[in-house]
């Protein structure tokens, strides 16, 4: 079991000082390998009195997830900072909501474009230290982009910062991906699991991942479909739209529903882009 030494007080001081949440520095030490008592007195130690929470609470209840009222705006058609997006469908368990339009053909064309020669096999985060790891369940290619790297890029994140209703500094820069034939991501959760001792390396830059976008930046002529297999729901996607899913509520539950995947592209390639966004500014 992990103890609190000095490194941890300095740690617990500057997330103070930054204004994190005594439940991201709870969960935090906890997926670091803490006792969720031990984690949770030493933060109210920090804080300085009752942090207003129960320390035990901070893994989640997988089985116990409530849905609460989601931040995308309601209607058939939103108006996303400079161009007006379609709601094309609407699921409540998971929280999905799929879109048209929020990209134009000559937007999905550029962001390829500058994509293509830059490419790198796709990583994910090993669950015990942190670190990207390549493995055989992600098959793609990937670059990144810097947050608000120049006045394109910034407007594309602007625009998806009003359509699902969150500050843009609390998103993480841009990824796109490119799939082959045969290349796929098997199941998995885009939250950092609390349980993992790896997932506070990543926590402490913005705290917990709560929603994801996913755009669609060409046709892909067979397979490559968006998979969420526990809802029984496949997302096939069409130039510039996008599947959006939400797996934090307001109580910080992470909702196992939300596990998806990138069915194996079939024929042609996949191009696609996400935005990941996190409890608060992302540094």
């Amino acid at each position: 079991m992990q103890f609190v030494d000095a490194t941890w007080e300095a740690w617990l001081t500057d997330n103070v000082h930054r204004g994190c949440t005594a439940q991201s520095m709870v969960e935090a030490m906890v997926g670091a390998g803490f006792d969720p008592k031990v984690a949770g007195a030493a933060v109210q130690r920090a804080i300085g009195g009752d942090a207003g929470f129960e320390a035990s609470s901070a893994r989640g209840k997988l089985g116990e997830y409530q849905y609460d009222r989601g931040p995308v705006s309601g209607g058939n058609s939103i108006r996303a900072f400079d161009r007006d997006v379609k709601v094309l469908m609407r699921c409540e368990r998971p929280q999905v909501v799929l879109f048209g339009d929020v990209l134009s053909g000559e937007e999905c064309a550029e962001m390829i474009e500058r994509s293509r020669h830059r490419l790198e096999r796709s990583t994910t985060v090993h669950p015990e230290t942190g670190r990207e790891d390549i493995i055989r369940n992600r098959t793609s290619e990937g670059i990144w982009f810097q947050r608000g790297e120049d006045a394109f890029i910034e407007r594309l994140e602007q625009r998806i910062a009003n359509l699902m209703n969150c500050p843009v500094e609390n998103g993480e820069g841009f990824q796109v991906l490119h799939y082959g034939v045969g290349a796929e991501y098997r199941p998995h959760f885009d939250y950092f699991p609390p349980e993992q001792a790896g997932s506070a390396v990543h926590t402490a830059r913005g705290g917990q991942r709560v929603a994801t976008l996913v755009l669609y930046l060409n046709d892909v002529p067979g397979g490559g479909e968006t998979v969420f297999p526990d809802a029984g729901l496949a997302v096939v996607g069409r130039q510039g739209g996008a599947v959006y899913f939400r797996y934090m509520n307001g109580l910080r539950q992470l909702d196992p529903l939300t596990l998806h995947g990138g069915a194996p592209v079939l024929s042609g390639d996949k191009w696609i882009m996400t935005k990941w966004v996190r409890e608060r500014a992302y540094v």
